[in-house]
């Protein structure tokens, strides 16, 4: 059963609308990411499985001091949808319901996690997606939508979410992109206001990726738009300036799960120490859809873009020249089939120390990519529409958490730490609910505090 809620949740904190009635979740790719969260989510909902990633659902979020020992679990802390509330539909260019995409995938045993659950996945089958070759080279695909231009296409998404809402009688939604990684763009005259954008769809200008037809059609129908790939999508001005507008929360981009997560965590260890980084190379073995579509460079350039970043920003070499002013960074993604979807993240790190004296750090992360992409989807699913009936419009930079490349206002830079991610996480939900931040300070527990 689904949790009874208040009317408006307050906590002394922002006036939250109750998650009453059902949530769509309408996921633009229906391949090995999304198959896995839909059929784990449905695992749960069953009592076959736990919940494993999901901060929503297993974490806890400490109350107060510490001798109050106050610490519920996040899902029991703020009125989030309930899984039982959850309702998918996705789009993709292959026509394959969400059993055999699962099956094709190749990442949850078939008969442990998918058998049991057919019918229901069976029953969840890909609308046409907006799809074009250009972006993605190496798919291909036959549900794809047909149109005069751009501005219709988009205008056929808009009638799906709206179809969507009321035939499967959902309250509210939410749009996640799963799909693959585009060619790499750059922010041009088409994307800085509604009127040029909406020109440019109608001109067909190739500036204007199916990503972005995607977010303006959630945009317009006032749905929370979060994007889990390098793409330039919702990173633009006009997208940023219509989510305010219309009071929709957006963020992304690129879920953080296996190499670049370890980076979040490896890097702040070192500045936290101050010890000299001479070097890091990656490189990503991986055989999925992601890693065939990542074969080709234009697509890898924007991914590449992506993951360089984060050492940067964390190392401040700026600021430590001495230390990181002479990084060498190299990242590499091999398409390797056999592998499917258990990527292969190697990294080599050339540090230094005392004296200048050099030392190597060797990290093997034989991960399950959307084993660990599948609980970020599920997370970001329910912020963002938690975000939204709090009143939360335009970026959501406190969810950078589960991203590799934090949106963030204009003026500010990205926040690469995970662990300065998560207390920004936390801090945000206990500002929502009117609970004090926790600044881990601590001198309150000592007699000096009073001295």
């Amino acid at each position: 059963m689904a949790r009874q809620q208040p009317a408006v949740a307050t906590g002394g904190g922002r006036e939250i609308a109750p998650a009453t009635g059902k949530l769509g979740v309408m996921l633009v790719g229906l391949g090995a990411v999304s198959t896995t969260f839909i059929a784990g989510v449905e695992n749960v909902r069953r009592g076959r499985a736990l919940p494993i990633g999901s901060l929503s659902q297993m974490a806890t979020i400490r109350l107060g001091k510490r001798t109050d020992k106050r610490a519920p679990k996040i899902k029991d802390f703020v009125p989030l949808a309930d899984l039982q509330d959850l309702v998918f539909a996705a789009w993709d260019p292959i026509p394959d319901d969400a059993y055999t995409a699962a099956v094709k995938a190749g990442v949850l045993d078939r008969h442990e996690h998918l058998e049991a659950i057919k019918d229901f996945l069976q029953g969840i089958k890909p609308m046409p997606a907006v799809f074009d070759q250009y972006y993605v080279k190496r798919l291909q695909g036959t549900n794809v939508k047909r149109g005069k231009n751009k501005r219709e296409l988009a205008e056929q998404l808009r009638e799906d979410m709206r179809n969507f809402k009321q035939s499967a009688g959902v309250d509210r939604l939410v749009v996640v992109w799963c799909a693959s990684t585009e060619v790499f763009l750059t922010p041009g005259p088409a994307h800085q206001s509604l009127q040029s954008f909406e020109q440019a769809m109608e001109q067909n200008d190739q500036s204007i990726a199916p990503s972005m037809l995607y977010a303006y059609a959630a945009l317009m129908e006032s749905i929370p738009f979060a994007n889990g790939a390098p793409n330039l999508t919702v990173d633009i001005p006009v997208m940023e300036r219509l989510a305010e507008e219309r009071r929709v929360p957006i963020g992304g981009k690129d879920f953080k799960t296996g190499q670049t997560m370890m980076k979040s965590v490896l890097a702040p260890a070192f500045k936290a120490r101050m010890l000299g980084l001479s070097g890091w190379y990656s490189t990503n073995i991986l055989g999925n859809r992601d890693g065939e579509v990542l074969d080709d460079p234009e697509s890898f350039k924007t991914k590449e873009e992506s993951k360089l970043g984060l050492l940067e920003h964390i190392l401040q070499p700026e600021v430590y020249p001495e230390l990181y002013g002479k990084v060498y960074h190299k990242v590499r993604i091999n398409y390797y089939p056999p592998r499917g979807d258990n990527k292969e993240g190697w990294n080599n790190i050339d540090i230094f120390g005392w004296l200048g004296y050099p030392m190597q750090i060797k990290v093997d992360f034989l991960c399950r990519d959307s084993i660990l992409a599948a609980p970020i989807v599920l997370d970001l699913a329910l912020f963002f529409d938690l975000a939204g009936r709090a009143g939360l419009s335009g970026i959501q930079e406190w969810l950078s958490f589960y991203f590799k490349s934090p949106q963030f206002a204009a003026g500010l830079y990205a926040e690469h730490d995970l662990f300065i991610q998560q207390t920004k996480l936390k801090n945000t939900l206990r500002w929502m609910m009117g609970e004090e931040q926790i600044t881990h300070l601590g001198v309150e527990y000592y007699e000096y505090a009073d001295r």
